[in-house]
Order: C-alpha cells, then structure tokens, then sequence
C-alpha cells in the first residue's frame, strides 16, 4: 500500500510548538471516476462509509470494518429521487441523510433518510437545490443548506434557504410538518462587508452553502458563499439571529501577499493593491475556553452563467487614473492584468464614475477563524503559499495535483482552499483544511484561537511521476476515537478529482519505543552514519519514517532501493521505522554524526 508523506518544514512566519501528531494512510476506497467521491459520512455501528458518487448518480456504500480494505458492499441509485445528490450525513442509530436535488436544478430538492443498509425510511420536501446537510451535536435536528442556484439563463433565480427538521420523534415518523423552512425575505437592504448582484434583493441574492453547528446545538453558522455573508441561526427557536458580512482581506499589508499571475515565468509571492473577498466554501466550529469559534476554508467563487457573469480579468477593467497612476504596469499579464476579480458592476467603482476605485479578488488564499459573532480573530494571511513554495515548489498553485501545471492557478484563487473540519486529540485542537487544486491536507492547532501552530501538511505527492494519487479534496470527516469502530481517531478524506476516498489513523506521537516490533535478522549500517545507510535482512522495506527523540517525524519517504540518504538531517540520535508490503515493521536506532 502506498503511504503518505508528511511535510514538516516550517516557514519563519509559522511561530510556536504543537504536539506531534502522526497522520498515517491506513486505506483507500478507489472508483478512479471524476466526481466519484465527493461527500462522506461515516457510521460507527455499521462500520461503512456513505459517499456521494455523482459519475454514477448513487450513494456508494464502503464497508470500512478493515480500514485497510476499503470495499464497496452496496449503493443507492439517487435518480430514483430527484436529479442528483450532493451531500450525506450519518444520524446514529441506523440511519443517516441525503440531500438530493429536484431533477430541475431551481425547483424545491429533498432529504431522503436511509437506514444503513440503504433501504429508504422518509423523506421531506425543503428549499430549491440542497448543497449540504449536517445534524446537530445531540443529534434532534437536520440542518439543510438550500443553495438556490439560479438557472443557467438567470431567468429563474429562486430564493435561498435554511432547512430544519426535527427529528427528535425519530426517523421513521418524519413528515413535512416537521420542517421550518428559513428565508431571507427580512434581511437587511445593505450588508457591510458583503458583494451582491445588482438589481438583486438578498432574499434571492444570498445562496447558502454550507453549515457549522456549535457543540452545545444552540446555534449554527451557515455560509453563503458567492455574497461573502455569514448567518447566524438561533437553534432554540428556530430562528434568523443575524447577516454578517465578512468584509474583505487587505493584500496590500505585508504577510497578505500571492502569487497573482500565471504569465511571468516565475513564483513570485507579494503584495498587491487588491482586496480579497473571503468567500468562504466550508466553515467548521470548535470550542475552546468555553467560547464557540467559527473555521472557514476560504476559497472563493464567482457567478459566471450564460446569461451573467460577475468574472473580470483585471487587465479588462478601466481603472482610476487618480488610485492607479501605474495601471499600464498593474495591468500586464505577468503582474495583475491575469487576476480574475468582479465586473465593475459588482463592486469596486466607489464614486460611481464609470472606472474602478478599487480591485477585489475571489477568495483569501487562507483559512480564517471568526467568533461567535462572526468577528474576524485570526487569518492564515499567505502562509500556504509560503509553505509550498519553500518546501513544494514543483506543485506550486498547481491544477489538479499536477506538476507539470505549477503557477497554473495563481490568477485564479491560489491553492483555493475548499474543505475544513476540526477535531481533538489529547486536548488539542486541531484544523484540517482541504486545498482543492493543490491537493493535500494542511493541519494547524488551533487551541489557541488567536495564535495558531502550523502542524505539518498531509499529501500523495510523487516526486517521480510529478503527480498526486489524491487529487481535490473535497469532504473531510474527523472520527474521535471514542467514535471510531477501531479505536483510534480517523481523518476520512473525499477527493472528487480522483475519485479516492483516503482513510488515516491520527494518533498522538508519544513514546516512540512503544512502535517498535521486533524482527530478526535486519540491520542498518553504518551505524553511525554521517549521510548513507544501507539496510539488510529479512525485512524488504518499502516505506520508511525517521523520528527525533521528541516523537516528530522529521522524514517519511518511500523506498525503492536498499539505501537509505540521511545527509540532511541535524546530528543526534533518531529511530527509524521501515515497513514492508504488507505492514510488517520494524525500528531501528539510528546515530546521525
């Protein structure tokens, strides 16, 4: 089985300690399809996973009770409900959920309840295209985020809308009468911080796109992507509590800086005139000293139909000769005339003379933590950037996993990071964050709200064939181990591009003693070594992971040859663990002098 690498290096803005935590593949579930594998839920009792499947319109049934060998045990045809699905959630208990949308994209979609051998229980009718479902911590409700994409003509643009079903009387008796159906008809005429169609009201303007739940289950925060506004949802009463825009992100200050341009021939991170709309994708919530704490993957997006579209390049737009003395030298390719930005109907024409006043850009390259009340506390300003130029520089802003396509999305939304979840080991707090068209993992401690710690950055890439073999993350599910059939806290990862959906074990790297299993007759020598070693014995290892003394792994790689280069690793005392094909192990001492 092929592993995962880790990456540790750390850039000189990534200040602070975090706990070793080791991040290892144990299986994969692979269709190969585009679409594949986009969306999944785990069920403990049942030990399967439920993955959405667009290539084929189903819900993909994995049994995972050896996550080592993922397999597909069954599958749900969604035709035979509406037009598709695109999100699952498991209930507990049995059962678990589907959003489905109407065969007509703008009519009203549904929730399907399935039990977990994919027979159908009840369904309830919700709002115009369902994009996410989820279920609160003490499991009595359904949340639905009913995106309300217009047509592809923009002639029918139905309103947006926040579903909640109550289920506290169970599954099986569900019927419409337990939905309340949420719309924006009240919201405010202007939201700060927030972009909006003209001629549009934000009844129908505002397109919620995914939704976080705190862990008391009293309030839910629900994203609405293309508008850059966050609601708050009052889970007692069932209620709107308030629209916030989430304002705009400054890439003229230092540490705000990308890579704008995909013409210049060279990875050239820096600030720019230009704001960034955080326009986040997936927003997860945790909690820390008693307070609830909002986590945005910041992606962007655009609204680019038939019929309108908002997407400008920067060289296309009239600007202000006043603001932008140098718009000639902004303009060409190799600086920012690439960079993808918003009509000058949209925003960035302050005095409304016909030229732009101001440059927006889709998305904030980053991840953002915001309080309860959606107040920003913390950015990752342009440290994934930062970090795969310095330490993957042939993936940089690379489309879909591939070398060969580096610098290919810099004028177009970075890495663009698209999926986040939270979770907690050893009371730490921790936040994956999924990077669409870079691919890969970044896992960061977020304990402390306001200063969090780069972690390490999980990936499949091949340095041989210059790609990934898990290309798009697009669902991410974190299992506690409490929670977990086997045991220990599992990272499940959905990637669309590939098709793959990737299992690893996340366990804290504690007593490095405590890994080793013995095999005779296999040695490492020299031993000490000042650069190369060579391995011999009974073992044929495949895989190799060296740890310091304090339990971080500091190089994972794998093997292909019975050598072994350890040249750039500091002097000092390190254990190597070698794998073989078929997960035999074992560790050895290692002096680096």
């Amino acid at each position: 089985m092929k592993k995962l690498l880790l990456s540790f290096a750390a850039l000189t803005t990534i200040q602070g300690y975090s706990q070793s935590i080791s991040i290892t593949e144990i299986g994969r579930y692979n269709d190969s399809r585009d679409g594949a594998c986009e969306i999944s839920t785990y069920d403990k009792d049942s030990k399967k996973l439920f993955v959405t499947n667009a290539a084929s319109d189903s819900i993909d049934i994995i049994d995972i009770s050896n996550p080592m060998r993922p397999s597909k045990v069954g599958g749900i045809n969604v035709l035979t409900y509406g037009g598709g699905v695109n999100s699952v959630t498991s209930l507990g208990n049995g059962y678990f959920a589907a959003a489905i949308e109407a065969n007509v994209k703008q009519d009203s979609g549904i929730v399907v309840f399935f039990d977990t051998a994919g027979t159908y229980i009840s369904s309830v009718k919700v709002g115009a295209l369902p994009d996410m479902v989820t279920v609160t911590k003490d499991g009595t409700k359904v949340l639905v985020a009913n995106e309300g994409e217009p047509s592809d003509d923009y002639l029918t643009d139905p309103k947006g809308s926040i579903g909640i079903i109550d289920i506290s009387g169970g599954i099986p008796s569900i019927s419409a009468s337990d939905l309340t159906l949420l719309f924006f008809d009240n919201a405010p005429t202007i939201i700060s911080g927030s972009i909006k169609k003209p001629g549009t009201t934000f009844a129908t303007d505002l397109e919620p796109e995914y939704i976080a739940i705190n862990d008391q289950s009293t309030k839910a925060a629900v994203v609405c992507q293309e508008s850059n506004v966050l609601i708050l949802v009052d889970l007692v009463n069932d209620s709107i509590l308030s629209y916030r825009g989430l304002g705009f992100k400054d890439h003229s200050l230092a540490g705000n800086g990308m890579d704008v341009s995909n013409r210049d021939n060279k990875i050239q991170i820096k600030t720019w005139p230009v704001k960034g709309i955080y326009q986040p994708d997936a927003i997860a919530s945790f909690q820390s000293n008693g307070s609830t704490y909002w986590v945005s993957a910041n992606e962007g997006d655009g609204r680019d139909y038939s019929g309108y579209s908002s997407e400008e390049r920067i060289k296309d737009l009239i600007l202000d000769s006043t603001v932008f003395p140098n718009a000639d030298e902004l303009q060409n390719d190799t600086n920012l005339g690439r960079l993808k930005t918003l009509s000058i109907d949209m925003v960035g024409d302050i005095d409304n003379d016909g030229d732009v006043d101001e440059l927006y850009s889709y998305g904030a390259r980053s991840f953002s933590i915001w309080d309860s009340n959606g107040t920003l506390v913390w950015d990752s300003k342009d440290q994934i950037e930062q970090y795969i130029k310095s330490n993957h520089l042939s993936f940089f802003n690379c489309d879909d996993g591939e070398s060969n396509n580096q610098d290919s999305r810099s004028d177009d939304k970075g890495a663009e990071p698209e999926a986040i979840i939270t979770g907690v080991l050893n009371n730490t707090i921790y936040a994956f964050i999924g990077l669409e068209r870079q691919g890969g993992i970044m896992v960061y401690d977020i304990t402390n709200p306001s200063s969090p710690v780069f972690n390490q950055y999980v990936h499949t890439m091949d340095s041989i064939t210059g790609q990934m073999t898990d290309i798009a993350p697009e669902g991410l599910v974190f299992v506690p181990a409490n929670q977990s059939h086997t045991g220990k806290a599992m990272l499940i990862v959905s990637n669309e591009v590939s098709g793959t959906t990737t299992i690893y074990e996340v366990v804290v790297a504690t007593n490095v003693s405590l890994l080793e299993k013995r095999i005779s007759n296999f040695s490492v020598y020299p031993n000490p070594t000042s650069g190369t070693i060579n391995l011999e014995g009974d073992l044929i290892p495949k895989h190799v992971r060296i740890i310091d003394i304090t339990g971080k792994v500091v190089m994972e790689t794998p093997l292909n040859s019975n050598t072994l280069n350890i040249e750039f690793l500091n002097n000092g005392l390190y254990f190597g663990q070698f794998m073989g094909e078929n997960d035999e192990q074992v560790t050895k001492r290692i002096l680096k002098q």
